[in-house]
């Protein structure tokens, strides 16, 4: 389905997300969190009133941006070698500038730019609304750079471009950085104190996607459940708000039900949680909303209580079992996914069949598992020794990726003879005669297409299944569409 939408924006055309006269292409590419990928939005927006339009072309680029990931040593590596395919390509260009934007480049600002010299602009996360500026200092031959943190910039005044939309589903970011300080992570360095926007703005930016068309939105964040607004500043502020601001502020789960009623018949996600934050009034919320999606992404890292401390997670294993009999008490069908590290510093195998047990214990929907790798300038690198050996890290991860595996089938199954609402996302990868879509659990559903189409809400009745994806066909449209 070819969605269109013409707008005026300060009196000029936009077409598709293309501000006609712009004459400059930006070629951007994302790695990492979704927030990466949500920020991207919002530098396509701030250029194109800068005469840029994107365009799927590289070699037709005259800026070339990479939205970077530091999390984890081989997101950096897969940037680096991008960059070096974007030089190749410079030579061919030469009035072709090339950027880094987000936490790769507040990492390693002086590495790329002035060592190494194969960027011509460093930009951090939140300096995006001075990116004019840095493209007119590489556009007179000057290196450009500007990488400090705000303590307020949530970029709530922006409208994100949407980049490679299909028209359905989009993010909408609430809160930037993360306080919580976890050993082994770099986002406190790289984005910064932990700050909400104002839930005005993003109950507006919701509503205008439901106006364009979207039926499906994610509030996202690095940790959402510790959303609080109370009219503006840092959250570890909020003591010393006056009583008026107290009365009158908003947490996460208020947020929720803001958004749930504004759009009764958009769906709603969230992501990402903290268990040491989430809270019941918000699994009550999305309990008594049913446009807010059965599905939680719970990190936990670990399972053990050891390996947990060490990592500064506030959390115990006890507590987290605790929170998980709750929400499957208040949401009986909501699917779980997780975060897991192997092969933390000092990791025995007691603490490995651990993480084995917890697995056995809460059986994930699905999960992103990784082997450790060490993260300059984290607590975890200047106090630990990243001694596990990296043939022990391997066997140790796949050993929980085969768990979960395993977990992700049995989970699948139980949808079996089920008629769950499928929202169509597109055509499947497997084949074009199947539409794929998901169901409020977040597993993919995939069914013949007969008369539906791209945005339609469908009811499936489920026949079989694989350990990721629901097979089945559709009876109907949902009530909901």
């Amino acid at each position: 389905m070819e969605k269109i939408i013409d707008e005026k924006v300060q009196g000029t055309s936009v077409k598709n997300g293309i501000k006609l006269g712009n004459t400059r292409k930006l070629y951007i590419e994302s790695y990492g969190c979704q927030m990466n990928f949500s920020d991207s939005e919002i530098v396509a927006s701030i250029l194109s009133k800068e005469g840029f339009n994107t365009t799927d072309s590289l070699n037709d680029a005259d800026l070339v941006l990479v939205n970077t990931c530091s999390i984890r040593e081989k997101a950096e590596l897969t940037v680096r070698k991008r960059l070096e395919k974007f030089n190749a390509v410079k030579k061919t260009r030469p009035h072709m500038k090339v950027g880094v934007l987000g936490c790769m480049a507040e990492r390693l600002k002086s590495q790329l730019l002035e060592e190494e010299k194969i960027v011509d602009m460093v930009v951090g996360p939140d300096a995006y609304k001075d990116l004019p500026n840095l493209v007119r200092d590489v556009d007179e031959g000057r290196n450009a750079v500007n990488v400090i943190l705000s303590k307020e910039e949530t970029y709530g005044d922006i409208a994100p471009v949407r980049l490679n939309s299909n028209g359905v589903t989009a993010f909408v970011s609430i809160t930037r950085g993360c306080d919580n300080m976890c050993t082994f992570c770099v986002v406190p360095f790289t984005r910064g104190r932990e700050r909400s926007r104002d839930p005005h703005s993003i109950v507006e930016e919701v509503n205008d996607l439901w106006n364009r068309g979207f039926k499906e939105v994610t509030l996202l964040g690095q940790n959402v459940d510790s959303y609080l607004w109370y009219g503006g500043g840092l959250k570890k502020d909020f003591k010393e708000a006056s009583e008026i601001q107290k009365a009158t502020s908003v947490n996460f789960a208020q947020l929720l039900g803001k958004v749930a009623e504004a759009q009764p018949k958009l769906r709603i996600r969230f992501s990402t949680s903290n268990p040491q934050d989430m809270t019941m009034e918000v699994v009550k919320t999305m309990a008594k909303y049913r446009n807010i999606c059965n599905y939680i992404h719970l990190p936990v890292q670990s399972g053990s209580n050891r390996i947990l401390k060490a990592m500064n997670r506030l959390h115990t294993r006890e507590e987290y079992f605790s929170l998980i009999d709750n929400i499957r008490k208040i949401i009986p069908d909501c699917a779980i996914s997780q975060d897991m590290i192997t092969g933390f510093p000092t990791e025995t195998e007691e603490d490995h069949e651990d993480t084995l047990s917890l697995m056995d214990y809460v059986k994930y929907d699905f999960g992103f598992m990784f082997a450790y790798s060490e993260r300059p300038g984290t607590l975890a690198a200047r106090k630990l020794e990243d001694a596990v050996p990296q043939e022990t890290k391997k066997r140790r991860l796949s050993e929980i990726i085969e768990k979960q595996l395993t977990h992700s089938l049995y989970r699948t199954q139980l949808h079996i003879g089920k008629t769950e609402e499928v929202l169509i996302e597109g055509v499947s990868k497997k084949s074009s005669s199947e539409w794929m879509g998901r169901n409020s659990q977040n597993t993919v559903v995939v069914f013949p297409k007969e008369n539906y189409k791209v945005g339609d809400f469908v009811m499936v009745k489920i026949e079989s299944c694989t350990s990721a994806t629901l097979k089945g066909t559709a009876i109907g449209y949902s009530e909901n569409n």
